[in-house]
């Protein structure tokens, strides 16, 4: 997941370069508003990783959240980007941090600690992306 979203990045970033995406001012303020929201949601390595699984799951699908919201409210290459994002970052939404009393799950699967911290350290890096999508 980090490395998709490292990739994701590396084609922002050239694409902005390179002058094939000059953000929009509404772009910018979108990126920055989701750049805080993504922050807000996931919080430093160190005080994520001491939270129940329960809660670092709710957090994860709060970014998710962040990003669905943010990619209804633009068009072109920042809604190809957090489409990009989103779809990277969907198998968190397969998470379960409860235990399956009946086996009945809907596929859910419980997830590694690492797969936590990896999908966190996504999260982070797509913050700092943004966070980095400015007007000119």
């Amino acid at each position: 997941m980090r490395t998709a979203i490292d990739d994701l990045a590396e084609e922002a970033g050239r694409l902005i370069r390179h002058g094939a995406w000059v953000p929009t001012p509404h772009d910018g303020a979108v990126a920055q508003e989701t750049a805080a929201d993504l922050q807000a949601a996931i919080g430093a390595a160190q005080s994520q990783e001491m939270l129940p699984a329960i809660d670092r799951l709710a957090h994860l699908r709060e970014a998710i959240a962040a990003v669905a919201i943010a990619l209804a409210h633009v068009h072109g290459r920042l809604a190809w980007f957090l489409g990009a994002a989103a779809t990277i970052l969907t198998p968190i939404l397969h998470w379960r941090a409860l235990p399956a009393e009946d086996n009945s799950t809907f596929g859910a699967v419980t997830p590694e600690p690492q797969q936590y911290t990896e999908a966190e350290d996504a999260i982070r890096r797509l913050q700092s992306v943004l966070s980095g999508i400015t007007v000119a």
